[in-house]
């Protein structure tokens, strides 16, 4: 086992790409593993390669196009139009079911493969939007399934887990890259880099938090 090496599930989002860089500052050797799942906002993937190859970590793309046709939702499926509001008693219909599980699975049997053990994502309970697989309790019993299943010593690190959006911009700037992070992620349900549409769910919860930190910054 190679305590030096990690690698991140990384989408090219604002939450994903400030675990990439706080990846870097733990460890001594960082990989980057992006998914095509179907995605509407495929164009992150083009934005993730460009940001790991400025981070100057290893970086490849994986096509798990099957999740798309498991299910119905506004993130694959241009027919149905995105919930913007979260519906009272139900998950919003951004939701892919089993997408952490799959990314996580996939991404412990490529680590193993390269002899890494520390796998990075960018859930978090305190921002989930409503998905279960964000919370903490999912990555915990996932940890211990995949530690079972290759009889191994996975260790998953969730930096933003118990902090919210303005946090994160906070960690962001404080490792020195809150502008990349502003301008060249892609976290928008509608494919628009940087500070995107400005009213899809993810977009909303973005800005929110970003005019919070800075708020809250210039305030000091």
């Amino acid at each position: 086992m190679n305590p030096d090496k990690a690698l991140v599930v990384f989408s090219g989002g604002q939450d994903s790409t400030t675990c990439l860089f706080w990846a870097k500052k733990h460890f001594k050797e960082v990989y980057a593993l992006t998914f095509l799942y179907g995605q509407k906002h495929v164009k992150e993937v083009d934005l993730a390669r460009e940001i790991a190859r400025k981070a100057d970590v290893h970086f490849e793309v994986m096509d798990v196009s099957f999740i798309a046709g498991l299910c119905k939702n506004s993130l694959t499926d241009t027919s149905i139009r995105m919930d913007e509001v979260k519906p009272e008693g139900s998950f919003p219909n951004t939701f892919v079911p089993g997408r952490n599980m799959f990314f996580l699975s996939i991404a412990a049997v490529y680590a193993r493969e390269h002899g890494i053990f520390h796998l990075v994502t960018g859930v978090s309970q305190t921002d989930f939007s409503g998905y279960p697989d964000c919370r903490d309790s999912f990555i915990k019993s996932l940890n211990v399934t995949l530690n079972l299943a290759m009889d191994e010593q996975f260790d998953i690190h969730t930096p933003l887990m118990w902090i919210d959006k303005a946090q994160t911009w906070a960690l962001a700037d404080e490792l020195g890259v809150l502008d990349l992070v502003r301008n060249e992620t892609l976290t928008c349900y509608n494919g628009i880099p940087g500070d995107g549409c400005g009213h899809c769910p993810a977009c909303t919860l973005r800005r929110t938090g970003l005019e919070k930190y800075l708020s809250m910054k210039n305030n000091k």
